[in-house]
């Protein structure tokens, strides 16, 4: 049996932390380990529990999400931070992403569609809203500066991580990735991880904006 998500809430209004620990209390493939008022507090929790997984809300008071996003991400980057907001500013969405967050995610989605990002999350797929992912990948395909790109770094790709970086700039998750390409998930799970190094990104989010943004896969590749 597959180990449960290690979660950790972050938010400075307690009701909702209750509540969404009482929610999740109910699934037996996560397990609330720990909670915070706000992002100083957070830094200390998280240092104590090491959750796989942080919830966290941008607006809080002494050190917000989006600063305790930055650090943590710095100190320990094995953890996966996903927004949980009220905020649908576009800037907040993009400041979360750029800074390390894999997923952003608003206050008003169902249980039903937050356990089922949950459930991606371990399949290694970003737990953003379809709309959200759209907005990302449409401000970064804006005409903007270039972005820098490493020299040669696309000679670093082999066709086969060409071809699943590809799929990920279209927002497919790991099984549609391996369904397409005729590939098992864990393989596609390998194909990423050596992307995500080769690369010096963190998450899929950044990977696809910065596929986007340099070019290095072409935004008008279209499904299979």
């Amino acid at each position: 049996m597959t180990a449960p998500l290690r979660i950790m809430l972050v938010d400075d209004h307690v009701l909702f932390r209750k509540g969404l620990e009482a929610l999740l209390a109910a699934r037996h493939e996560v397990e609330v380990v720990g909670e915070a008022g706000d992002g100083l507090e957070a830094m200390a929790v998280a240092r104590e529990k090491l959750p796989d997984v942080v919830l966290m809300d941008i607006s809080m008071p002494r050190c917000n999400g989006l600063e305790a996003v930055r650090i943590l991400t710095r100190e320990m980057p094995q953890i996966q931070i996903v927004m949980l907001t009220v905020s649908d500013d576009d800037r907040d969405l993009f400041e979360a992403i750029k800074s390390g967050a894999v997923g952003y995610l608003l206050k008003n989605l169902q249980p039903r569609e937050l356990f089922d990002l949950l459930e991606g999350l371990q399949r290694g797929e970003a737990p953003i809203s379809g709309k959200l992912a759209a907005r990302i990948l449409s401000e970064f395909r804006k005409p903007h500066a270039p972005g820098k790109e490493e020299p040669g770094i696309r000679d670093r790709l082999t066709p086969r991580e060409v071809d699943v970086l590809e799929r990920v700039v279209l927002g497919e998750g790991n099984r549609e990735i391996a369904e397409t390409l005729c590939l098992t998930e864990n393989t596609v799970k390998v194909h990423l991880r050596n992307i995500l190094d080769k690369l010096h990104l963190q998450n899929r989010v950044q990977l696809a904006v910065y596929a986007v943004t340099t070019g290095l896969v072409n935004t008008a590749v279209r499904p299979r």
